[in-house]
This record gives structure tokens, C-alpha cells and sequence, in this order.
């Protein structure tokens, strides 16, 4: 998005932590480093991702979130390989996203088994366990007392 979950974070985080802020879209990009400039925030890195790649570095990451992204990637094996790589051992990875509506297009390029614009939390859960981190928990309501009860969080673990 326009990297308000990044500046939120780098905030939390403080001058010694570090957020990677990542999009494959130039027009977010801008917008992301706009918010971190308007908040003078030092500790906020901005990367451009592509299709099949994060582009983060291989263990930078103690976190990552990606927030109603999974259900747009067009070859999530290759992405879920970066995540693992971008991840430190004991690294946690936390995707927000929604289920498919139902009759809905799916995204151009994107595997035809999402049943929809969105994808299944399942779904996400076989996909990313595949590449290598292990199941923690779903969360079928995001946040918990989200009364509209349209996204889930799915957690992971790198061992």
C-alpha cells in the first residue's frame, strides 16, 4: 500500500530497527517514500519487488507481513522461496488476506485453483509450508472483533 503499516512499524521498531517496505508498483513506491520522508524516519528501507521475488536480502528479516498480497501473486512458489531466504531462523511471516468472491475474476496471470478474486487460507497454508516454513496458526477473523469478518491472518514459522 502507501506505506502506512511501514511507518507505523519503523515507529514501533525505533532507530534501531529496520523496515523493508516493498511493492512491485512505482506509484506505491512513490507513496511509501513520501510517508517515510513526511515522518523523517531513518530506519525505513523502500525495495521494489517483482513478480516472482521479494528482492528482499537473503536473512533480513526477523518479520514479515504481507497484507492482501498473496492473493495477487502470479508464481507464489518462486515469492514463497524469497520469503523463506529473506527470513532469519526463528523468523515469523504473518499474511492478512481474504477469501475469493465468489463468481469473481481472478487477477490476470494468477493460478486458476483461487476460486476467485482472494484466495483460501488453505490455500495459503499449503503453498507457503511447501517452501519450507512451518504452519503456526489461522486466524479465520482479522482483526478478532472485526465485526465485517472479511480477512484472516495465516502465521508461519522458519525453523
Amino acid at each position: 500500500g502507501g506505506g502506512a503499516m511501514s511507518v507505523v512499524m519503523a515507529k514501533c521498531l525505533g532507530p534501531a530497527g529496520r523496515v523493508y517496505a516493498t511493492d512491485i508498483r512505482a506509484e506505491q513506491l512513490a507513496e511509501i517514500r513520501d510517508a517515510v520522508a513526511q515522518d523523517a524516519l531513518s530506519n525505513v528501507v523502500v525495495l521494489e519487488g517483482a513478480e516472482s521475488s521479494t528482492n528482499l536480502p537473503n536473512e533480513c528479516c526477523d518479520a514479515i507481513f504481507l497484507r492482501d498480497v498473496y492473493h495477487h501473486l502470479t508464481k507464489p512458489s518462486d515469492f514463497d522461496a524469497t520469503l523463506l531466504a529473506a527470513l532469519n531462523r526463528g523468523g515469523r511471516l504473518a499474511i492478512m488476506d481474504f477469501p475469493p468472491d465468489p463468481g469473481s475474476t481472478i487477477p490476470a496471470g494468477v493460478p486458476a485453483d483461487r476460486g476467485g478474486h482472494g484466495i483460501s487460507a488453505s490455500i495459503i497454508q499449503t503453498e507457503v509450508t511447501r517452501a519450507g516454513l512451518r504452519h503456526l496458526r489461522t486466524m479465520s477473523r482479522w482483526p478478532p472483533d472485526d465485526e465485517r469478518g472479511r480477512l484472516f491472518l495465516v502465521m508461519f514459522e522458519k525453523p
